[in-house]
């Protein structure tokens, strides 16, 4: 890294880092541009440049059960104050590229005749950082735009991920972009650059899980005071996994974030309902969640299941069933499996109950 020039600034950082980041970071990098389809297929989600500035390129490489849009995937997070990163930063560039992409621009702003004041200074400012060793406290300068260690690293930027619905958050990643040599860590004071642990995260946001439709019987009309059997079919206790990661030159991580069932909770769409546990909870036993019904067991009370003790008046009940999974990650210098919060997927199936005075199954 060049050495810091402690130049005195003739407008002040935080203009220049708020005209700067309008026009330098004007439409930071979408972590979801163009996926490939298909569950299990490999998602390459990457950012680019375009007439408003540059912004990280590198690409977040999606692989296993990830969504086919690109967007956020099936699984919510129990824990309601986890959330996936806003934004971060993440390879760029390398030097040459950077010069001729940050040069053509800098001298397209500099022709702009709408580009004047605070703005128009910062342009000059931003030159002499990238040409002529300029810096500020924290902040090194470069010369000529470190063309002469190109190869040996590379320039970062920042990136918004594009299922962060606050604005402010997403487009918080608006430093100028930065350098960083091969095999080095960023500097500490980029908080937001891109770990293993923020990948994991990212990995579990696009994470594609199976349904979860729950066989009943009866299967979607009841009997009052009838116990209604409920079990999954033993195919969704697979575990599943995505895995996200970034491979260039002189920077490669990954993660690999994994789920696996944990319990089924029903909630029958009625106050007029038993739940079978009483706490709605269907744990998993001997690999499976509650059990098929099977002639004969009209009588005995099923492992999983609704009682029903009132009509449903010849209209239908929303019958949610929430299957919880386990989530965990490894990746890039992690020994073991670290915990996540728990994922859970919800589906709703209508069922109408009927009274009955007797039954005969």
């Amino acid at each position: 890294m060049n050495s810091i020039r402690r130049t005195p600034l003739s407008i002040s950082t935080a203009a220049l880092t708020l005209a700067l980041g309008t026009l330098v970071l004007a439409a930071p990098a979408h972590a979801g541009e163009d996926p490939a389809d298909g569950r299990g297929a490999s998602t390459d989600q990457k950012g680019g440049g375009d007439d408003k500035g540059i912004y990280a390129a590198a690409s977040v490489q999606y692989s296993g059960a990830v969504t086919k849009s690109g967007g956020a995937g099936n699984v919510a997070s129990a824990d309601v104050n986890w959330t996936p990163p806003p934004c971060w930063y993440a390879p760029y560039m390398g030097a040459k590229d950077f010069k001729k992409k940050m040069s053509g621009n800098i001298e397209k702003w500099q022709n702009d005749p709408a580009i004047t004041g605070t703005a128009g200074s910062a342009i000059g400012e931003m030159q002499r950082h990238y040409e002529d060793d300029y810096g500020w406290t924290d902040t090194p300068g470069y010369k000529d735009y470190n063309v002469d260690k190109d190869g040996e690293g590379m320039f970062w930027a920042g990136v918004e991920n594009p299922n962060e619905p606050d604005y402010l958050k997403r487009t918080a990643c608006s430093e100028l972009p930065f350098w960083v040599d091969n095999g080095e860590a960023p500097p500490p004071r980029y908080e937001q650059a891109i770990t293993p642990e923020m990948l994991a995260a990212l990995a579990y946001q696009h994470m594609e899980l199976p349904g979860t439709k729950v066989t009943l019987a009866p299967e979607a009309i009841t009997k009052v005071n009838l116990p209604t059997w409920a079990w999954l079919d033993k195919a969704v206790f697979d575990e599943v996994q995505a895995t996200a990661a970034i491979n260039v030159p002189g920077f490669n991580i990954q993660a690999t974030t994994t789920a696996k069932p944990k319990s089924l909770t029903l909630s029958p769409g009625t106050a007029d309902a038993t739940t079978i546990p009483a706490n709605g909870g269907c744990p998993i036993v001997d690999g499976k969640i509650g059990e098929p019904y099977a002639k004969g067991k009209a009588g005995e009370t099923p492992p999983c299941g609704i009682i029903y003790r009132r009509s449903s008046g010849g209209e239908t009940l929303p019958l949610k069933a929430a299957l919880t999974w386990e989530i965990s990650w490894t990746g890039t210098g992690q020994a073991g499996a670290i915990g996540m919060p728990d994922g859970t997927i919800e589906a709703t199936q209508n069922i109408t109950v009927e009274e009955i005075q007797s039954v005969n199954r």
